[in-house]
C-alpha cells in the first residue's frame, strides 16, 4: 500500500472533491479520504447548484479549470437564469440537479483522475512534526504521510442532530460524526466554535395535489455552467422537470407555534449560530411575526424518484408538529414524508486563523476548506476546496501562491471576507458583498480567470483556446458595431415598435444598442447585407447568418463566431461600458493600497492616533496590507489615513 502522498484531502464533500481533483490535475499525488464512498459530493440539503452570486462562483470554478460546473451540467434536470429583469451584474444561473447522478458523476471523475487515490475510512488524528503537518492516522490504524493536508470535514466535526427534544450524534441523518479532530486541533491552539444549519423534509410527491401549487418551469432555451462546448442533457433534448411554489398560511403558523416549547432552537439545546438569510421555518415566524405567509418551493430530487424536498421549511421541531403544519399547506393535505426536517450543529474554526491561501497560520501545510471555515453552501465550499488544492500544490512545488483579488472574482471576495473579517454567522455569498459586481459577472468569468487557470496548469489548452476565440469574436463584434452606421430608413420602424425615439440621420449601431429598449439580437437583423458573419453549428446556442467567404475576404472583414455567448458579452460591453469603466477606475485606485505592506510584527499600540477599537482589531487580525486593513469592521477611514501617513503614502 502506498502510504506517502504529496497531498491528503480529508473529506469528500464539495470542497474535498474540488481540492483533490485540482491538486491531482496539476500533478500532485493525492489521497482523498472519505467516511463513505457512496456519499461523495453528497447534496445534503437541496440538490440545486447556483443562484444569486452562487452561480457566479460556479462559473468561476469552471473558468479556472475546476469541475463543479461540468458535473452540474451533466446532472441538470432544470435550468433557470435568475434576475434577467435586472442588470447583468445580477444575472445568476441556477440548476436543479439529479442528486444521485451528481454524486455518481463526481465519483466517476475522481476514480478516473490520474495521480488520485481514494480510501474509505475515518481520520482520527493528524500527524505533526513540531508546527508542521506530516500526515493522518485513521480509525483502522492506517497512517498516511504527506507534504500537505487539506481538511474539508463539512458538518461532521462533533456533529449533533436535532428533531424536537430528540437528539443524536451525526454529521448527516444516518451518518456518524467525526469526534476526535476538533479536540486535537484545539489542544494545539486552534479556536473552535459551533454553528448550526438545517435541512427541509423530503416529500413523496405522489401524495401532493400539484394542481394547488404554482408551477415553475425551466428556461425555454436553457444555458449551462461550463464554458466548454459540452451540452447538458436538457440542451440535448431531455425534457426539464418542473418545480412548484406554494405559500404557508395562518393555520400552518398556528400549528408550528404549538411546538415552540419543544424546539431545541428556542430551548437553548442548540447553541450554534444559524444562517440568518436561510432560517428555519420556526425562526421565520419569530423574526417576521407580522407576516402571515411565507414562500415554499417543492423541487424534485432527480429523474427516477418520487422524492421532492420542500425548500423554505427547514426545521428542528418535533415530527408530529411538522406533520400537522405540513398538512395545513394547500395541496399537502395528504402529505407523506420520506424524511423529516432536522437541524445539525457542528464545530467550525473561525477563519481569521487562516492565510489568504487557506493555509492555517498555526500549522504549516495544513489547509482548511468548506463549512469548517464558517461558510454554508456547496458553491462556497467548492470554491474554497479548489483554492486550497491549488495553493497546496503550488507551495510544495516552490511556486508563488494564487490569491484572487476582490476585483478578479467572487472567490476572491469570499476568501478575503473570511480571512479578514471572520464570521459571526454561517457565511453565504451575495452580490452585495462584492464592490465590483459589474466586473464580476457570470458571463465573463472565463475572461477573468481562464488565463490564470491555464498558467498554473489546471485549465486545459482547449479551454484556453475557446476563451481566446470567444473574446476575439466579442472584440470584433463590438468594433464592428462601433464603426458601422445605420440609416433612419432601416431602423426607425424597429425603434417605433420599441417605443424608442426615431433618428433623423445615420447613427452607429452601438448608439442604437445603447438605448435601454433595444437588444443586439434584434439589431443584427438590420445589419447591412454586404456584411457576412461566420456561422458556428452549436445546437440551440447560435444565431444563424449567411456566410460567403469570398465576399468577406474581399471586404477585409475579420469575421467572428456569433454564438449567444458572444452576443451577450458584446451587448453588455456596449450597454454598460460607462459603468464598467468607472468600476475599473475605482478598483484600480483602491487596489493600489495592496502595494502598501504592513510588517507582520508592526506595533499598532505605538500609533496613538488610531482609535482604541481599531488598534484592537488590527492587532487581532494582523492584516498584511493597508487594503486588507480597510476591510476590517471597526477600522475607520480615519484610521486608514493614519496608517497611510505613517507608511509615507
Amino acid at each position: 500500500m502506498i502510504d506517502n502522498y504529496d497531498i491528503i484531502v480529508v473529506g469528500a464533500g464539495h470542497a474535498g472533491c474540488e481540492a483533490a481533483y485540482s491538486a491531482a490535475k496539476m500533478g500532485s499525488s493525492v489521497l482523498l479520504l472519505t467516511m463513505d464512498m457512496n456519499k461523495i459530493a453528497q447534496m445534503s440539503c437541496n440538490p440545486a447548484m447556483g443562484g444569486i452570486a452562487k452561480g457566479q462562483i460556479i462559473r468561476e470554478i469552471d473558468a479556472l479549470g475546476g469541475y463543479t460546473g461540468l458535473i452540474t451540467d451533466a446532472s441538470t434536470i432544470q435550468f433557470r437564469m435568475l434576475n434577467r429583469s435586472k442588470g447583468p451584474a445580477m444575472w445568476s444561473p441556477r440548476a436543479q440537479c439529479d442528486r444521485q447522478h451528481f454524486s455518481l458523476n463526481w465519483r466517476f471523475l475522481l476514480e478516473n483522475t490520474p495521480n488520485l487515490n481514494l480510501w474509505q475510512d475515518t481520520v482520527v488524528r493528524f500527524l505533526f512534526d513540531a508546527k508542521k503537518v506530516t500526515g493522518v492516522e485513521t480509525s483502522m490504524g492506517a497512517k498516511f504521510y504527506s507534504k500537505s493536508v487539506i481538511l474539508t470535514a463539512g458538518t461532521f466535526l462533533n456533529g449533533k442532530l436535532f428533531i424536537g427534544q430528540n437528539n443524536s450524534v451525526g454529521g448527516r441523518i444516518g451518518e456518524l460524526p467525526s469526534l476526535d479532530l476538533s479536540e486535537q486541533l484545539f489542544s494545539v491552539g486552534f479556536k473552535v466554535d459551533r454553528m448550526k444549519t438545517g435541512t427541509p423534509p423530503r416529500i413523496d410527491v405522489r401524495s401532493i395535489d400539484l394542481t394547488k401549487l404554482q408551477i415553475q418551469e425551466g428556461d425555454s432555451f436553457p444555458e449551462k455552467f461550463s464554458f466548454l462546448n459540452m451540452p447538458s442533457p436538457i440542451q440535448a433534448g431531455v425534457n426539464q422537470m418542473c418545480c412548484f411554489m406554494v405559500h404557508t398560511n395562518e393555520t400552518v403558523h398556528n400549528a408550528l407555534r404549538e411546538g415552540f416549547e419543544f424546539s431545541p432552537l428556542f430551548s437553548g439545546k442548540i447553541l450554534g449560530l444559524g444562517p440568518r438569510y436561510c432560517p428555519s421555518i420556526e425562526d421565520k415566524l419569530r423574526t417576521f411575526a407580522g407576516k402571515d405567509s411565507h414562500q415554499l418551493f417543492l423541487e424534485p430530487e432527480g429523474w427516477n424518484t418520487n422524492e421532492y424536498y420542500l425548500q423554505g421549511f427547514s426545521s428542528s421541531l418535533p415530527l408530529d408538529v411538522q406533520y400537522k403544519a405540513l398538512r395545513a399547506i394547500p395541496g399537502f393535505e395528504k402529505v407523506v414524508i420520506f424524511r423529516p426536517a432536522y437541524a445539525v450543529e457542528y464545530d467550525y474554526f473561525p477563519p481569521t486563523q487562516l492565510n489568504h491561501t487557506l493555509e492555517t497560520k498555526l500549522i504549516e501545510n495544513l489547509y482548511f476548506a468548506g463549512q469548517i471555515n464558517g461558510t454554508t453552501g456547496y458553491e462556497e465550499a467548492g470554491a474554497q476546496g479548489l483554492m486550497a488544492g491549488i495553493n497546496a500544490h503550488l507551495k510544495i512545488n516552490g511556486k508563488e501562491a494564487l490569491v484572487l483579488k476582490r476585483d478578479q472574482a467572487y472567490i476572491g471576495v469570499l476568501i478575503d471576507d473570511l480571512v479578514t473579517k471572520g464570521v459571526d454567522e454561517p457565511y453565504r455569498m451575495f452580490t452585495s458583498r462584492a464592490e465590483y459586481r459589474i466586473l464580476l459577472r457570470q458571463d465573463n468569468a472565463d475572461l477573468r480567470l481562464t488565463g490564470i487557470g491555464y498558467k498554473i496548469g489546471l485549465a486545459s489548452e482547449e479551454r484556453y483556446n475557446l476563451m481566446i476565440t470567444k473574446y476575439n469574436s466579442v472584440d470584433n463584434l463590438v468594433s464592428y458595431l462601433s464603426n458601422t452606421s445605420i440609416s433612419p430608413e432601416q431602423v426607425n420602424g424597429y425603434l417605433s415598435g420599441k417605443h424608442s425615439s426615431i433618428i433623423s440621420s445615420k447613427k452607429k449601431l452601438s448608439e442604437i444598442l445603447s438605448r435601454p429598449q433595444t437588444n443586439l439580437k434584434d439589431i443584427l437583423e438590420y445589419v447591412p447585407r454586404e456584411t457576412y458573419l461566420i456561422e458556428q453549428s452549436v445546437p440551440k446556442n447560435i444565431i444563424r447568418l449567411p456566410y460567403q467567404p469570398d465576399v468577406a475576404a474581399a471586404s477585409g472583414f475579420a469575421g467572428f463566431l456569433l454564438t449567444n455567448e458572444v452576443v451577450e458579452s458584446a451587448e453588455i460591453s456596449i450597454k454598460y461600458s460607462g459603468y464598467i469603466e468607472r468600476e475599473k477606475r475605482i478598483a484600480d485606485k483602491i487596489l493600489r493600497l495592496e502595494d502598501v505592506v504592513i510588517p507582520e510584527s508592526f506595533d499598532y499600540n505605538s500609533l496613538k492616533s488610531l482609535s482604541t477599537e481599531s488598534r484592537h482589531k488590527l492587532l487581532k487580525h494582523r492584516p498584511k496590507t493597508i487594503s486588507q486593513a480597510s476591510r476590517i469592521p471597526g477600522v475607520s477611514p480615519a484610521d486608514i489615513s493614519v496608517l497611510l501617513v505613517y507608511f509615507g503614502r
